[in-house]
C-alpha cells in the first residue's frame, strides 16, 4: 500500500519512526511535511495529506500533531475522508473495520512510539467489512457529504 504521513510540528519528534515502521511493513510512504520543529499550522498538512488519498496517488493516511484532534478536525473537511483521531488499538482497529476510515490521527503528546507504531499496524492492517450495517452507516455518511441527509 501507498501511505502518506503529514504532520505538522507537534508531530515532528516521532514521524520518522512512523515512517521507517510503516516501510518495514512493506509499504510505501508519501510524506508530505513538516520536517522541522518550528510552529506551523496543521490545516496545511492535513490538506495535502487527504488531497493524495482523493486522488487517489495514496490509499491511507496518517496524520500527527499535539493531540491528533486538530488533524482529524481538518480532514474531516473534505468529502470521502473519514479520519479518526485514536489513542488507543482497539479504535483504530475498529475504525477501519466499521467506518471504512481511511486516515489514522494521533497525537504526539498523547501516545508514546510504542503505541503510535501499535495503533499504526491495528489501523494498517484492519479491513473494511463491507457488509451488513457497517456498508448502510457509511452509505449514510456518504450521503451526509452530498447534503442527502
Amino acid at each position: 500500500m501507498k501511505i502518506v504521513l503529514g504532520c505538522d510540528h507537534a508531530g515532528v519528534e516521532i514521524k520518522d519512526a512512523v515512517i521507517a515502521h510503516i516501510k518495514s511493513k512493506g509499504h510505501e510512504v508519501v510524506e508530505v511535511g513538516t520536517y522541522t520543529t518550528d510552529s506551523c499550522h496543521y490545516p496545511i498538512y492535513a490538506a495535502a495529506a487527504c488531497k493524495k488519498i482523493l486522488s487517489g496517488e495514496c490509499e491511507l493516511g496518517v496524520l500527527i500533531c499535539g493531540t491528533g484532534i486538530g488533524m482529524s478536525i481538518a480532514a474531516n473537511k473534505f468529502d470521502g475522508i473519514r479520519a479518526a483521531c485514536c489513542s488507543d488499538v482497539f479504535s483504530a482497529r475498529l475504525t477501519r473495520e466499521h467506518n471504512d476510515a481511511n486516515v489514522l490521527c494521533f497525537g504526539q503528546r498523547v501516545v508514546g512510539i510504542g503505541l503510535a507504531l501499535d495503533l499504526v499496524d491495528a489501523f494498517l492492517d484492519a479491513e473494511y467489512a463491507n457488509s451488513g450495517n457497517h456498508l448502510t452507516r457509511v452509505a449514510l455518511l456518504k450521503d451526509i457529504e452530498e447534503g442527502k441527509l
